[in-house]
């Protein structure tokens, strides 16, 4: 009972809205592309060997798929330079323990790289529901940059993060790898920062109040901070840790699950004034390029490069 007492405490009011919006929404509709592209393929076939070798790989595959105008890019844009930010960061003593870091960077990407490999392959059994949708939804190009952005930082942290974290191991030393955590938050919400500053200036020709309508989406496609995502993540992590009497494990496992998939269709569906919507998707879609969007977010996250040392 004391079991299922702890796993309960990772369900609040926010993780129970997340599960009702997967049970109303419908995650299989996703389908992956007609047939894979083998030069994707080459990219994400074998297990990354190293944070360095993880990073060049990713950047690859963004390359890849902004040559093809395929949405999937838009996550990785961010998250190839919080991945180079964070090995600097480990470079320069920002991390108490950094080969429990770059074991954690390492981890964490891999869990990135199945997931797009089994979906490029359609072996869809293999794609966490969370993940299908993200990038279901990129291919089928039904969303906003701001969408697709959201939904790979939805399904990789407030999914991927918590099995990561498991299998790098939260233990021994638990208090000092936490606080290690913690540290890239800070690391995190430069990037984020960044990222409102490039879709400013993409939507500001065609919005009047620009800084009014970000602050809409904002509360519109996300049901938690990326922040508190982080924080649910290190909980459940120690739950399956801590707690390996069945039903606990999977029970926690589920209610990841669930609360990712419900919060990546919440994502689809902002609560936005139509007129509002269509005004966005025509900035994108007639305005400028895929290759310009992503261009003007690659030269905000560079001028935010964080250094520790400084």
């Amino acid at each position: 009972m004391a079991g299922l007492a702890t796993t309960a405490r990772l369900v609040g009011p926010t993780e129970l809205r997340a599960i009702w919006h997967a049970f109303r929404g419908d995650a299989g509709r996703f389908a992956p592309p007609g047939s894979p592209d083998p030069a994707l393929v080459e990219l994400v076939e074998a297990p990354f060997e190293s944070v360095g070798d993880a990073e060049q790989r990713l950047g690859r595959l963004e390359s890849r798929l902004r040559q093809r105008d395929d949405r999937r890019a838009v996550f990785l844009t961010i998250y190839v330079r919080m991945t180079r930010q964070v090995e600097e960061g480990i470079d320069e003593g920002l991390f108490t323990d950094p080969e429990w870091m770059r074991r954690y960077l390492v981890t964490f990407a891999d869990y990135y790289r199945r997931a797009f490999l089994a979906f490029e392959r359609g072996d869809i059994a293999a794609v966490p529901d969370p993940w299908r949708v993200a990038f279901g939804a990129a291919v089928n190009e039904e969303t906003l940059v701001m969408q697709d952005a959201f939904l790979g930082v939805n399904a990789h942290i407030n999914y991927d993060l918590a099995l990561s974290l498991e299998a790098v191991g939260i233990d021994p030393d638990r208090d000092q790898k936490y606080a290690d955590h913690l540290a890239i938050d800070t690391i995190l919400a430069g990037l984020v920062d960044a990222q409102q500053r490039a879709l400013a200036d993409l939507y500001a020709p065609g919005v009047d109040d620009i800084d009014a309508l970000l602050g809409q989406l904002d509360e519109s496609l996300t049901l938690r901070s990326m922040t508190e995502g982080r924080e649910q993540a290190w909980r459940v992590a120690a739950v399956r840790t801590d707690i390996t009497t069945p039903p606990v494990p999977s029970l926690a496992q589920w209610v990841l699950r669930a609360t990712a998939t419900g919060a990546a269709l919440f994502i689809l569906s902002p609560q936005l004034e139509p007129g509002v919507e269509a005004q966005l998707r025509h900035v994108e879609r007639e305005g400028v390029s895929l290759e310009e969007m992503l261009g003007r977010v690659e030269t905000e996250l560079a001028a935010t490069e964080f250094h520790p040392s400084s």
